[in-house]
């Protein structure tokens, strides 16, 4: 029997310690992309602000994620564990995570030794978090959104963009007209050729218009409205 419930800041148990554990996940891959502390202020100023906020343990203080960066993160559901005293928190992720510059910061790995051996291998069973497709679409909108920005000199996206937005339709029209012209010839290696081709330059139209691909992955959601595909 399901026992999910929803419920209001106060279901929150900040009485048994002044801090909490906040889980930043990717609300589009399910990636885990960080872990912080939450008190009861910065989590209202999160529920306030739709960006996440946090308290520094070692400098004492407030700090909004990507305030100096750029690189934000914009709230789309808060949830709370059986005790109520971890909050796993799914966001749109604007450029990496990690002050490293990485995605994600759980990108060191223990060593399993022995015991390696009888797990499954990379790409069997894989999950968020591993290098895998789920990691396709922010990749390659990061990419997409510094080349929008820089306008680095023999950029393909920059010379597409300087071109305007007639020419990016364009260049849609015939990629599409392209995967369909691969699968009517039956070539399993056109097909993956060609719809890489469509899927990039979807995802610079996507950024040109102001849409981010969570919001295309949240109305496939709506859609299936949980009945199988």
């Amino acid at each position: 029997m399901s026992r999910e419930k929803t419920g209001g800041i106060e279901e929150i148990a900040f009485q048994k310690q002044e801090l909490i554990p906040a889980i930043i996940q990717d609300a589009a891959t399910g990636e885990v992309l960080m872990l912080a502390y939450m008190n009861r202020q910065s989590l209202e100023k999160t529920l306030q602000t739709g960006l996440t906020w946090f308290w520094s343990r070692s400098r004492q203080q407030f700090w909004q994620k990507g305030e100096t960066s750029g690189h934000i993160q914009r709230v789309q559901e808060i949830r709370y564990d059986c005790d109520a005293d971890t909050l796993l928190i799914q966001v749109e992720q604007r450029g990496p995570a990690c002050h490293t510059g990485a995605r994600s910061c759980f990108f060191n790995s223990l060593d399993l030794g022995e015991t390696a051996d009888e797990r499954p291998s990379p790409g069997e069973n894989s999950g968020p978090g591993l290098k895998t497709e789920d990691e396709l679409l922010p990749w390659l909108t990061e990419i997409i959104r510094e080349r929008m920005v820089n306008r680095p000199p023999g950029s393909y996206v920059s010379s597409l963009l300087q071109a305007g937005p007639d020419r990016l339709l364009l260049k849609l029209a015939e990629e599409a007209a392209e995967v369909m012209i691969a699968s009517k010839n039956g070539s399993r290696e056109e097909v993956v050729h060609e719809v890489a081709d469509l899927l990039f330059h979807l995802l610079v139209l996507l950024e040109v218009s102001g849409v981010s691909s969570y919001e295309v992955v949240q109305e496939l959601r709506a859609r299936r409205g949980g009945k199988p595909c």
